[in-house]
Protein backbone atom coordinates (compact mmCIF):
# COMPACT_ATOMS: atom_id res chain seq x y z
CA UNK A 1 0.00 0.00 0.00
CA UNK A 2 1.15 3.53 -0.68
CA UNK A 3 2.30 5.70 2.52
CA UNK A 4 2.15 9.03 3.64
CA UNK A 5 5.53 9.94 4.56
CA UNK A 6 7.93 13.05 5.34
CA UNK A 7 10.61 13.79 2.47
CA UNK A 8 11.93 16.12 0.03
CA UNK A 9 8.14 16.57 -0.80
CA UNK A 10 7.33 17.66 2.14
CA UNK A 11 5.10 16.85 5.32
CA UNK A 12 2.66 14.17 4.72
CA UNK A 13 2.47 13.39 1.31
CA UNK A 14 0.87 9.99 -0.08
CA UNK A 15 4.19 8.17 -1.47
CA UNK A 16 3.16 5.24 -4.20
CA UNK A 17 5.07 2.51 -3.42
CA UNK A 18 4.98 0.86 -6.69
CA UNK A 19 5.19 3.09 -9.66
CA UNK A 20 5.17 2.35 -13.63
CA UNK A 21 6.42 4.46 -16.48
CA UNK A 22 5.72 4.27 -20.06
CA UNK A 23 8.74 6.15 -21.74
CA UNK A 24 7.23 7.44 -24.75
CA UNK A 25 8.14 10.31 -26.90
CA UNK A 26 12.04 9.61 -27.79
CA UNK A 27 11.74 9.06 -31.62
CA UNK A 28 9.41 12.48 -31.54
CA UNK A 29 12.07 14.09 -29.57
CA UNK A 30 14.59 13.06 -32.20
CA UNK A 31 12.40 14.18 -34.70
CA UNK A 32 12.23 17.34 -33.62
CA UNK A 33 15.69 17.93 -33.96
CA UNK A 34 16.23 16.41 -37.07
CA UNK A 35 18.06 13.56 -35.75
CA UNK A 36 18.01 9.73 -36.31
CA UNK A 37 15.08 8.02 -33.96
CA UNK A 38 17.78 6.09 -32.21
CA UNK A 39 19.54 9.36 -30.89
CA UNK A 40 16.15 10.07 -28.75
CA UNK A 41 16.62 6.36 -27.21
CA UNK A 42 19.70 7.87 -26.35
CA UNK A 43 18.52 10.58 -24.51
CA UNK A 44 15.82 8.62 -22.74
CA UNK A 45 18.30 5.94 -21.47
CA UNK A 46 20.13 9.46 -19.63
CA UNK A 47 16.59 10.10 -18.38
CA UNK A 48 16.17 6.95 -17.16
CA UNK A 49 18.39 6.91 -15.14
CA UNK A 50 18.21 9.98 -13.58
CA UNK A 51 14.54 9.33 -12.78
CA UNK A 52 15.29 5.54 -11.27
CA UNK A 53 17.29 7.53 -8.78
CA UNK A 54 15.10 10.03 -7.71
CA UNK A 55 12.62 7.64 -7.35
CA UNK A 56 14.26 5.86 -4.88
CA UNK A 57 15.36 9.72 -3.24
CA UNK A 58 11.41 10.45 -3.00
CA UNK A 59 10.55 7.31 -1.12
CA UNK A 60 9.06 4.98 -3.96
CA UNK A 61 9.61 1.50 -3.44
CA UNK A 62 9.17 0.32 -7.09
CA UNK A 63 9.58 1.85 -10.32
CA UNK A 64 8.56 -0.66 -13.22
CA UNK A 65 9.72 0.95 -16.71
CA UNK A 66 8.79 0.27 -20.20
CA UNK A 67 11.29 -0.51 -21.91
CA UNK A 68 10.21 -2.19 -24.74
CA UNK A 69 7.37 -4.21 -25.93
CA UNK A 70 6.27 -7.06 -27.75
CA UNK A 71 4.96 -5.23 -30.28
CA UNK A 72 8.04 -2.89 -30.82
CA UNK A 73 9.70 -5.91 -32.84
CA UNK A 74 7.45 -4.30 -35.41
CA UNK A 75 9.68 -1.22 -35.45
CA UNK A 76 12.62 -0.70 -38.26
CA UNK A 77 15.52 -3.07 -37.77
CA UNK A 78 18.37 -0.35 -37.16
CA UNK A 79 15.81 0.97 -34.29
CA UNK A 80 15.51 -2.28 -32.46
CA UNK A 81 18.61 -2.80 -33.12
CA UNK A 82 19.79 0.30 -31.48
CA UNK A 83 17.72 0.38 -28.20
CA UNK A 84 19.18 -3.72 -28.20
CA UNK A 85 22.49 -2.15 -27.92
CA UNK A 86 21.39 0.64 -25.51
CA UNK A 87 19.94 -2.18 -23.14
CA UNK A 88 23.21 -4.39 -23.21
CA UNK A 89 25.07 -1.19 -22.22
CA UNK A 90 22.68 -0.83 -19.71
CA UNK A 91 22.95 -3.73 -17.96
CA UNK A 92 27.19 -3.40 -18.09
CA UNK A 93 26.82 0.04 -15.70
CA UNK A 94 23.80 -1.75 -13.64
CA UNK A 95 26.65 -2.10 -11.16
CA UNK A 96 26.06 1.13 -10.57
CA UNK A 97 22.31 1.01 -9.73
CA UNK A 98 23.69 -2.17 -7.50
CA UNK A 99 26.20 -0.27 -5.45
CA UNK A 100 22.98 1.70 -4.35
CA UNK A 101 21.42 -0.95 -2.73
CA UNK A 102 18.79 -1.23 -5.75
CA UNK A 103 17.32 -4.92 -6.23
CA UNK A 104 17.38 -5.07 -10.36
CA UNK A 105 14.02 -7.51 -11.67
CA UNK A 106 13.27 -7.55 -15.24
CA UNK A 107 9.78 -9.03 -16.78
CA UNK A 108 8.73 -9.98 -20.27
CA UNK A 109 9.60 -12.99 -22.32
CA UNK A 110 13.42 -12.99 -22.75
CA UNK A 111 13.52 -16.26 -25.04
CA UNK A 112 13.60 -13.79 -27.88
CA UNK A 113 16.64 -11.50 -26.59
CA UNK A 114 20.06 -12.88 -27.17
CA UNK A 115 22.00 -15.57 -25.18
CA UNK A 116 24.40 -13.43 -23.97
CA UNK A 117 21.50 -10.65 -22.89
CA UNK A 118 19.82 -13.23 -21.12
CA UNK A 119 22.70 -14.69 -19.50
CA UNK A 120 23.41 -10.94 -18.06
CA UNK A 121 19.93 -10.00 -17.07
CA UNK A 122 19.60 -13.19 -14.61
CA UNK A 123 23.39 -12.34 -13.13
CA UNK A 124 22.18 -8.93 -12.02
CA UNK A 125 19.06 -10.51 -10.84
CA UNK A 126 20.66 -13.26 -8.69
CA UNK A 127 23.56 -10.22 -7.64
CA UNK A 128 20.94 -8.25 -6.40
CA UNK A 129 18.17 -10.48 -4.81
CA UNK A 130 18.85 -9.18 -1.08
CA UNK A 131 19.28 -5.23 -1.43
CA UNK A 132 16.27 -3.36 -0.21
CA UNK A 133 16.30 0.34 -0.61
CA UNK A 134 14.21 -0.05 -3.89
CA UNK A 135 13.37 -2.33 -6.48
CA UNK A 136 13.90 -1.18 -9.87
CA UNK A 137 11.99 -3.29 -12.35
CA UNK A 138 12.70 -2.91 -16.41
CA UNK A 139 10.00 -4.32 -18.45
CA UNK A 140 11.59 -5.89 -21.89
CA UNK A 141 9.94 -7.95 -24.72
CA UNK A 142 6.93 -7.31 -22.67
CA UNK A 143 3.37 -7.28 -22.99
CA UNK A 144 0.41 -7.48 -20.58
CA UNK A 145 -1.75 -9.70 -22.78
CA UNK A 146 0.93 -11.93 -23.55
CA UNK A 147 2.01 -12.02 -19.80
CA UNK A 148 -1.42 -13.25 -18.62
CA UNK A 149 -1.58 -16.08 -21.68
CA UNK A 150 1.95 -17.09 -20.16
CA UNK A 151 0.15 -17.66 -16.33
CA UNK A 152 -2.69 -19.67 -17.98
CA UNK A 153 -1.01 -22.03 -20.02
CA UNK A 154 1.67 -22.34 -16.57
CA UNK A 155 -2.13 -22.75 -15.00
CA UNK A 156 -3.68 -25.14 -17.67
CA UNK A 157 -0.51 -27.52 -17.37
CA UNK A 158 -0.81 -28.28 -13.51
CA UNK A 159 -4.73 -29.14 -14.12
CA UNK A 160 -3.65 -31.36 -16.89
CA UNK A 161 -0.87 -33.10 -14.76
CA UNK A 162 -3.60 -33.14 -12.23
CA UNK A 163 -1.37 -31.08 -9.77
CA UNK A 164 -4.39 -28.60 -8.85
CA UNK A 165 -8.13 -28.75 -9.59
CA UNK A 166 -9.96 -26.14 -12.02
CA UNK A 167 -11.64 -25.37 -8.88
CA UNK A 168 -8.70 -24.11 -7.20
CA UNK A 169 -8.31 -21.02 -10.41
CA UNK A 170 -8.83 -17.95 -8.53
CA UNK A 171 -7.58 -14.22 -8.94
CA UNK A 172 -4.21 -15.10 -6.25
CA UNK A 173 -3.48 -18.12 -7.96
CA UNK A 174 -3.56 -16.19 -12.00
CA UNK A 175 -1.52 -13.07 -10.08
CA UNK A 176 1.46 -16.22 -8.73
CA UNK A 177 1.83 -16.92 -12.26
CA UNK A 178 2.63 -13.86 -13.86
CA UNK A 179 5.75 -12.19 -13.83
CA UNK A 180 5.74 -9.82 -11.75
CA UNK A 181 4.11 -12.37 -8.56
CA UNK A 182 6.35 -11.00 -5.86
CA UNK A 183 5.80 -7.46 -6.82
CA UNK A 184 3.04 -5.55 -5.55
CA UNK A 185 0.28 -4.39 -8.00
CA UNK A 186 0.98 -0.45 -9.59
CA UNK A 187 -0.43 2.44 -7.71
CA UNK A 188 0.85 4.95 -10.38
CA UNK A 189 1.10 5.12 -14.09
CA UNK A 190 3.33 7.89 -15.43
CA UNK A 191 2.63 8.50 -19.84
CA UNK A 192 4.93 11.18 -21.21
CA UNK A 193 4.40 12.45 -24.62
CA UNK A 194 0.88 13.47 -25.01
CA UNK A 195 -0.75 9.69 -25.74
CA UNK A 196 -3.19 8.73 -23.21
CA UNK A 197 -3.39 4.64 -23.16
CA UNK A 198 -1.36 1.93 -21.34
CA UNK A 199 -0.29 0.21 -24.64
CA UNK A 200 -0.11 -3.47 -23.16
CA UNK A 201 1.86 -2.25 -20.19
CA UNK A 202 0.37 -3.84 -16.86
CA UNK A 203 -2.89 -4.22 -17.64
CA UNK A 204 -3.43 -6.83 -14.68
CA UNK A 205 -1.86 -5.22 -12.14
CA UNK A 206 -2.79 -1.63 -13.18
CA UNK A 207 -7.18 -2.40 -11.89
CA UNK A 208 -6.69 0.37 -9.37
CA UNK A 209 -3.64 2.00 -10.59
CA UNK A 210 -3.96 5.80 -11.19
CA UNK A 211 -2.68 7.67 -14.21
CA UNK A 212 -0.72 10.45 -14.69
CA UNK A 213 -0.36 12.10 -18.53
CA UNK A 214 1.76 14.67 -19.74
CA UNK A 215 2.71 16.36 -23.25
CA UNK A 216 6.68 16.52 -21.68
CA UNK A 217 8.64 13.74 -24.21
CA UNK A 218 10.58 11.34 -22.34
CA UNK A 219 13.74 12.19 -23.08
CA UNK A 220 12.74 16.10 -21.44
CA UNK A 221 10.64 14.43 -18.59
CA UNK A 222 12.42 15.65 -15.33
CA UNK A 223 13.13 15.21 -11.56
CA UNK A 224 10.46 18.04 -10.78
CA UNK A 225 8.35 16.23 -13.69
CA UNK A 226 8.59 13.21 -11.07
CA UNK A 227 7.87 15.05 -8.01
CA UNK A 228 4.57 16.89 -9.57
CA UNK A 229 2.93 13.31 -10.72
CA UNK A 230 3.64 11.87 -7.09
CA UNK A 231 1.63 15.24 -5.38
CA UNK A 232 -0.59 14.74 -7.79
CA UNK A 233 -1.16 11.54 -6.89
CA UNK A 234 -1.03 12.28 -3.40
CA UNK A 235 -4.25 14.59 -4.02
CA UNK A 236 -6.29 12.36 -5.42
CA UNK A 237 -9.00 9.84 -3.50
CA UNK A 238 -8.22 6.03 -3.80
CA UNK A 239 -11.76 3.83 -3.00
CA UNK A 240 -11.08 0.70 -4.79
CA UNK A 241 -14.63 0.25 -4.96
CA UNK A 242 -15.67 1.43 -1.92
CA UNK A 243 -17.01 4.76 -1.04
Amino acid sequence: MSKKQVGILGENVLVPTHVGVIMDGNGRWAKKRALPRKFGHREGAKTFRTIARHAKAIGISYITFYAFSTENWKRPKDEVDAIMDLFEKYLDEVRDFMDENIRVRFVGDRTMLKPVLQEKMKKVEEDSKDFDSMTLVLAINYGGRDEIAHAVRSIAQDVADGKIGADRINESLIQSRLYTEEIPDVDLIIRPSGEQRLSNFLIWQAAYAEYYFTNILWPDFSKKDLEKAVLTFSERNRRFGGI
